[in-house]
């Protein structure tokens, strides 16, 4: 962990965060005593990764600055399991999280299930002033508030700018020119050019984005994934591997990914910003300068990258529904995003936290925020991410050459009408 801060100045740097949590004056059901005094036990399921969960273990932990009588439970939930985890321990009740952090493409799936809290009203009117708009919109379904924006995020494309430089070329700006650059850099090392990450669709969506399309057009209610655009992404996934221009790993993406990167196996990789800190613990990272980041290369029509980012929210079935909307208070209060960034380079949602010195002279935020600007909102649907497992599957298939790319956009097309009823 880079940058990290020790337990007890933690406490004593967002003791004042803390302090614009309060509860109403509710009886014990609902996480409050009288006079509104909070206590009982908030449960916290984190889906942040390796690098990042130990820094947010501490900041939740640090809300009983100033609510000590209540207890934060704290549960890391890998991000893979995550969705199904979260659907069954609300749908069953048993055992569920008070507060969740959720991928922004689940927040309209799980409201419109009913399993989330809606936020207080006030704290709906914040976010509409405070937050970035782009952000704000990801929490909420059918014109109400069901979640509060923790941070956001987009992909970009990550350089070793030694290698670059050895082979003589500069960050590519096209797909095609990521396939001259992998030339020259494996006629020099001998390594890849570029890691494509094979196995989520998440990294499907600049391809597709690039070449002018989408996965749907969710006001004409029309599946697109498999039109021209769409066929056209998934062969240019398949052509980056063909050619040897990138190279991909039908499982354990991400591991695979960041290992090819910081060990110099491969000299790019697409990624965003909760993979730096990661980054940072690589070989080839030991001087940080090395690192470059700039745009995700386009394809024949534009660059486009996608919106991200993830969303704290309240189980409807909380018995502590007080406390818990504190703690996601806190936990996306400004002090405590701008210690994310400060700890882990994450990109706050609200606006007013990029004027913060350890935001605003932050090189990766530097980066990431014109990027984020300019990122292609999803569409907030409910079934967002149900669609993301069978483009998983198909996407998969074509990039590793298991499928041809117009069986792969088709597959898809079919699997996301039987998801989306009644859509053309």
């Amino acid at each position: 962990m880079r940058r990290g801060i020790a337990a007890t100045a933690l406490v004593a740097t967002l003791a004042l965060a803390a302090t614009a949590c309060g509860g109403d004056d509710k009886d014990a059901a609902d996480g409050t005593k009288a006079g509104g005094e909070l206590s009982g036990t908030v449960t916290w399921w984190d889906t942040s990764n390796d690098a990042e969960k130990a820094s947010f273990q501490k900041l939740a932990e640090a809300f009983t600055a100033k609510h000590p009588k209540v207890t934060v439970k704290y549960v890391n939930v890998p991000y893979g399991d995550a969705q199904n985890k979260v659907k069954n321990a609300f749908s069953s009740g048993s055992d569920a999280p008070d507060v969740i952090r959720a991928d922004v493409g689940w927040v309209a799936d799980f409201a419109s299930l009913g399993y989330l809290d809606e936020v207080p009203a006030e704290t709906a009117k914040k976010i509409d002033a405070e937050f970035l708009p782009q952000a704000a919109a990801s929490g909420k379904f059918e014109g109400k508030t069901y979640a509060v924006p923790q941070v956001i995020d987009s992909l970009g494309l990550f350089y070793n700018k030694k290698m670059l430089a050895d082979a003589g070329v500069q960050p590519p700006k096209t797909l095609e020119e990521v396939k001259t650059a992998a030339a020259a850099i494996k006629a020099k090392s001998g390594k890849a050019g570029l890691y494509l990450r094979g196995d989520d669709s998440y990294w499907f969506l600049p391809l597709i984005y690039g070449e002018g399309g989408d996965l749907v057009d969710a006001k004409n209610k029309t599946v697109t994934v498999d039109n021209e655009a769409g066929v056209k992404a998934f062969k240019t996934a398949r052509d980056l591997v063909s050619s040897g221009a990138a190279i991909t790993n039908a499982t354990d993406g991400f591991a695979n990914m960041q290992t090819a990167f910081k060990t110099g196996e491969a000299a790019m990789m697409i990624n965003g910003p909760w993979a730096v800190a990661d980054t940072f613990a690589g070989d080839q990272f030991k001087d940080k300068a090395n690192l470059g980041i700039t745009s995700v290369p386009a394809g024949s029509v534009k660059a486009g990258a996608p919106q991200g980012g993830h969303d704290l929210a309240v189980y409807a079935g909380s018995k502590n529904t007080a406390a818990a909307h504190a703690f996601v208070e806190y936990m996306t209060s400004q002090e405590v995003q701008v210690q994310s960034t400060k700890d882990l380079s994450l990109l706050p949602t609200r606006t007013a936290a990029y004027e913060q010195p350890d935001v605003k002279g932050n090189e990766m935020v530097q980066f990431f925020k014109p990027a984020v600007d300019k990122a292609v909102e999803r569409a907030w649907i409910p079934e967002n991410g149900s669609l993301f497992e069978p483009l998983k599957v198909e996407y998969t298939k074509a990039i590793t050459g298991a499928s041809r790319p117009e069986d792969a956009a088709k597959a898809a097309g079919v699997e996301f009408r039987k998801i989306l009823k009644g859509w053309k």
